[in-house]
């Protein structure tokens, strides 16, 4: 039997605990196990790094709503994207990046994967022929953003994967702006998705996390392996809390959609406001692919000022939107990302530009989120 998209969430691997019935899965804080003999672990748990009943509450469930067949969750979305790149590539390989993406996924490659021997190329994700163009004989992965962070770009996933697939590389889909409820890149034709936990499936501002999720068996196991042997895994409470949170995403979702459309419809009759960046609008460039992709456009919203005295000044004066960087929680936030998520990427083909202002439009009365912007933007 098949299941809509919010019945998976409340109970894919969330089954009455066998013990005792309870209904919400059990936080199995615990490191180690006793095994029913040598080399009989009690039904495969012999080390919390390796295995935790909650852990596997939680990716199951993170694979029913993406629709693949296996996930791993991560302490955070940099060691789930760090494990990956680790367990695909080896020195000398290629990845073609986007030329708008996270700044911290920025890092990684440039200060860090770099240094170990990885190659890559930034290109513009919105351009199949670009991202063609970029591609070498060594190109083992293709990283996608889609919306872009911060830019809210829009990729063809399916177009994408056409092209990585044609070269024999892996079509990898950061889906953290709009969440499994509002797009699945693999039934898009993408191979592996990544997530930060921590934003719209936590939903909460309380946890950190990440996760990847596929359809490859071979290729979900070794990411396992190397999981295991790196270590970066979800604790017990994490994976609760996250569990916890996607339980509201879809209901969640549409409100911060639906705040976000109202948001996005005030900022373009501001005349305080440069450029509204939202794939919603029309005029937006990858308006039609979202529109045939994504279930609706997000709760991210983005927007130029008048200059970068201006853009600051704007956060600064923000009170409801609160100031801080990460996104995807209950509450509004608001943020500067040349000075504040993506001041890494200075001076690279990533920067971003300085008037930008991020907004992560939340789940509050939006008369109340409307009137806060009206006064950050008053000058």
């Amino acid at each position: 039997m098949t299941h809509g998209f919010e019945t998976l969430a409340i109970h894919a691997g969330q089954e009455p605990d066998p013990a005792t019935g309870a209904v919400v899965p059990p936080i199995f804080q615990t490191s180690t196990y006793a095994q029913d003999a040598v080399g009989r672990p009690r039904q495969g748990y012999e080390y919390s790094r390796t295995a935790n009943p909650t852990r596997d509450a939680l990716q199951e469930c993170l694979a029913a709503i993406e629709g693949g067949r296996r996930a791993l969750a991560f302490a955070s979305g940099l060691a789930a994207e760090d494990t990956l790149l680790r367990t695909v590539c080896r020195p000398g390989d290629h990845v073609v990046i986007p030329d708008d993406a996270y700044g911290g996924t920025f890092r990684l490659f440039s200060k860090v994967a770099e240094r170990w021997g990885l190659n890559w190329t930034a290109a513009s994700i919105h351009s199949v022929d670009a991202v063609r163009a970029a591609m070498t004989e060594r190109t083992r992965i293709v990283w996608v953003e889609t919306p872009t962070n911060p830019l809210l770009g829009i990729a063809d996933i399916a177009a994408l994967a056409q092209v990585a697939h044609d070269r024999g590389a892996l079509l990898v889909v950061d889906n953290t702006f709009a969440s499994p409820y509002l797009q699945q890149p693999l039934h898009l034709g993408a191979d592996l998705v990544v997530h930060s936990t921590t934003k719209y499936l936590g939903g909460h501002s309380d946890v950190v996390g990440g996760a990847l999720i596929g359809t490859d068996e071979q290729l979900l196991g070794e990411l396992a392996y190397h999981q295991n042997a790196m270590g970066a895994i979800n604790g017990p409470f994490d994976a609760w809390l996250t569990l916890r949170g996607i339980k509201t995403l879809g209901v969640r979702m549409d409100r911060h959609c639906d705040n976000a459309e109202k948001v996005v419809e005030f900022l373009t009759r501001s005349k305080a406001v440069a450029q509204v960046l939202y794939p919603g609008l029309p005029d937006h460039p990858g308006h039609e692919t979202a529109a045939k992709q994504m279930r609706r456009f997000g709760g991210m919203v983005s927007f130029r000022a008048h200059s970068e005295e201006h853009a600051v000044e704007i956060c600064n004066r923000a009170r409801l939107f609160v100031l801080g960087e990460s996104l995807g929680g209950v509450e509004s936030l608001i943020e500067h990302p040349g000075r504040m998520t993506h001041a890494s990427a200075a001076g690279s083909p990533l920067e971003v530009p300085g008037d930008l202002v991020r907004l992560s439009v939340g789940i509050e009365t939006i008369d109340d989120l409307l009137a806060d912007l009206e006064y950050a933007l008053a000058r």
